[in-house]
């Protein structure tokens, strides 16, 4: 029977907050614990103190968690629980990847003011978005379009949107979800045109490597085919050396023991495009990722990674 009090460590902007708190829902079910067995610890991070400028501009996905695998390392937390597409591919000596729920939808969605879809935008307008990866994939259907950076959590860019800062904006469904506000999305966008960043809608676990006692915790929530999922799309992104700094999109679905991948890498104004597949058995997740990343990178050539950046 769990004694002491699980400190859970996470952000604190609102979908961090709704993220952690289905994480205690599900440890809480999942071991026949009350609510006061866990308590949630708001860490403000580096990525949620900088708002004038990209993250790739900033140092990239490791903002998001330092300062939170800094209180994990010295014991401050015992579990940290994060978006997985904020998560670096390397991680801290002494951390993992403990536990990763069931997926949420993929997709994203466009958000227009005045209802519009992104097709239905006026030539020229403006489209507010902080990701290399829409910004992309958004001038690849729409090269007319201006970009410009929006940053702030969901409720933020909400209220830029409402505050007429630009035309349309894009997010994740998955966040809208967790905060009941997916009846917001103007449109759903099809993840074979327009697919996602590389683990968007899982939510992941972060525990200290050797820490028995929130292994067999988290161990009881965890979801085997998202973690198969996350397994092949961050061999692809560590492949790439993916950061900030490249648009890039993928997709791994489970069916049963078999696993198929979707990846992709496009320029910042999506002119130039490659795309890669791949599937196997789920057991060889992340050599399919790693495998696609590989065949992908000599697709584009040695030169895609520095003619832009």
């Amino acid at each position: 029977m769990q004694t002491d009090v699980v400190k859970i460590g996470t952000r604190g902007s609102a979908l961090a907050l709704a993220q952690a708190a289905e994480t205690r829902a599900r440890l809480m079910a999942a071991h026949a614990l009350p609510k006061e067995a866990f308590e949630i610890v708001v860490i403000r991070t580096s990525g949620d103190q900088i708002q004038d400028r990209p993250l790739s501009e900033a140092g990239g996905k490791g903002l998001f968690t330092k300062e939170i695998e800094e209180a994990l390392l010295d014991g401050r937390i015992d579990l940290a629980v994060h978006s997985s597409k904020d998560m670096p591919t390397v991680l801290p000596q002494g951390l993992e990847l403990s536990a990763f729920l069931e997926r949420e939808d993929v997709r994203d969605v466009f958000i227009g003011r005045d209802g519009k879809r992104l097709e239905e935008l006026a030539q020229g307008a403006n489209l507010g978005t902080s990701s290399l990866r829409r910004q992309a994939l958004a001038l690849r259907l729409r090269p007319d379009l201006k970009v410009g950076i929006f940053r702030g959590n969901v409720q933020t860019r909400l209220r830029k949107l409402e505050a007429g800062e630009a035309d349309g904006t894009l997010l994740a469904l998955a966040g809208l979800k967790r905060l009941k506000l997916d009846h917001l999305a103007t449109e759903i966008l099809d993840p074979t045109a327009f697919p996602p960043a590389l683990g968007q809608g899982a939510i992941c676990i972060e525990s200290r490597v050797g820490d028995e006692r929130i292994a067999s915790l988290v161990q009881a929530i965890h979801h085997p085919p998202t973690g198969f999922a996350l397994s092949c799309e961050r061999a692809f992104l560590a492949a790439l050396d993916g950061s900030c700094r490249t648009p890039m999109a993928g997709l791994a679905r489970v069916e049963g023991d078999r696993i198929s991948f979707s990846g992709m890498i496009l320029t910042p104004d999506g002119g130039e495009v490659h795309e890669i597949d791949g599937e196997g058995a789920v057991t060889d997740a992340a050599e399919i990722g790693t495998d696609a990343g590989r065949r992908i990178r000599e697709r584009a050539g040695a030169g895609f990674f520095t003619s832009w950046s």
